[in-house]
């Protein structure tokens, strides 16, 4: 049975994020492009899609991890995990990320919950041939793990989302160039 829905973007980014090259969780999408999502915005079956995408840089040795979470407030609703960078030093190369959160329980407190899942592609990932002999890697998110609900966050308060990146060492950077978040249903 349909549910007489529609699909809109609710924002994005006309500008790029910060240059990041700390080994510190950041935000990388500009000021601009972080919505505050009203009092109860979630129902259970909501689904949120967001895309990002930019350029990479990582070096030979100790490249590091990548890893993007959703945050609403200061909540990690959705964790990618870790992903291993390649070992081969990459500078300036694209990437794209492409997530999926289903409301799964809302409520107050914390009680509002979301499934997620993604992909994760560049030639930055680990494992990712020359673009001469093969092309880009991909991830799927989280990364190693069996997908799982976030943490709980209160529906009944306004949250604002928020993409994050972290790096595990300052050796590379990461900047954002295009973003949109679309609701679904």
């Amino acid at each position: 049975m349909s549910q007489q829905t529609w699909q809109e973007v609710l924002i994005t980014s006309q500008v790029d994020g910060p240059t990041l090259t700390a080994a510190a969780a950041a935000s990388c999408i500009p000021p601009a492009a972080k919505i505050t999502l009203p009092n109860n915005f979630w129902y259970i079956g909501r689904q949120l899609r967001i895309s990002a995408s930019g350029r990479i840089s990582n070096v030979v040795t100790t490249p590091g991890t990548a890893r993007f979470d959703v945050r609403l407030g200061a909540v990690v609703a959705f964790d990618g995990l870790a992903v291993a960078l390649n070992v081969v030093a990459k500078t300036n190369v694209g990437w794209w990320l492409e997530l999926l959160l289903t409301c799964r329980a809302i409520g107050s407190g914390t009680s509002t919950t979301l499934m997620g899942q993604g992909k994760f592609l560049s030639e930055a990932v680990v494992g990712s041939p020359l673009p001469s002999v093969g092309g880009s890697g991909q991830i799927v998110l989280p990364v190693n793990s069996a997908p799982a609900v976030g943490t709980g966050f209160d529906n009944t308060s306004a949250n604002t989302l928020d993409l994050f990146f972290t790096q595990t060492v300052a050796t590379g950077s990461l900047t954002l160039h295009q973003y949109t978040v679309e609701s679904l249903n």
